[in-house]
């Protein structure tokens, strides 16, 4: 990985929401078009890998019946923390995907603009691993920024990298100004 967990604590202790997550119309905006990209139901379990500070953890936790959030930075893991402490159905876990990954099955994947910071290789051991723990009515939503970046790969390549490695079709993609949007099953 080009991008090690220090990389990520180093930009929150210098500003604890560096992508304004929390105060972002456009954040908010794309947190909108994704929950609308979900079907209409509600989800047993859901895995969100890269959740930050917890922002889009939050909203995801009332479309699932027990919400999984992970990420590497102990920093935004800690603001996770307070954001969504009072959802008794979001478990918050330090990962570093796709290193490590949650041994459980789920119905919905949310992979928001983290896999760009990988590798070839590890979108690859990503997007085996989420098909290996995706049930077989199972979501996959893959959020890629568009624009220009110092990241391993484009968001557009993360993203057909990512399909690509699976046997998950995309049921709806959309693109936006600054980012591109994949919904996938089998």
């Amino acid at each position: 990985m080009t991008f090690a967990p220090s990389y990520f604590d180093a930009l929150y202790a210098r500003d604890a929401d560096p992508w304004r997550f929390a105060t972002s119309e456009y954040e908010k905006a794309k947190y909108d078009a994704m929950l609308d990209a979900l079907p209409a139901r509600h989800f047993t379990s859901g895995f969100e890998a890269g959740c930050s500070i917890g922002v889009l953890t939050r909203r995801l936790a009332q479309r699932c019946t027990a919400l999984l959030a992970a990420d590497f930075a102990d920093a935004a893991l800690a603001q996770a923390r307070l954001r969504c402490a009072d959802l008794p159905n979001v478990q918050l876990r330090r990962m570093h995907i796709p290193q490590e990954w949650p041994e459980q099955t789920f119905d919905l994947i949310v992979l928001s603009e983290i896999l760009y910071y990988l590798t070839p290789a590890e979108i690859t051991a990503t997007a085996r691993r989420a098909c290996g723990s995706l049930s077989r009515r199972g979501i996959v939503l893959l959020v890629n920024y568009t624009l220009p970046t110092d990241s391993p790969v484009s968001g557009d390549e993360a993203a057909e990298a990512f399909i690509r490695a699976t046997q998950l079709l995309p049921t709806l993609q959309q693109r936006q100004a600054q980012y591109r949007l994949d919904l996938l099953q089998f």
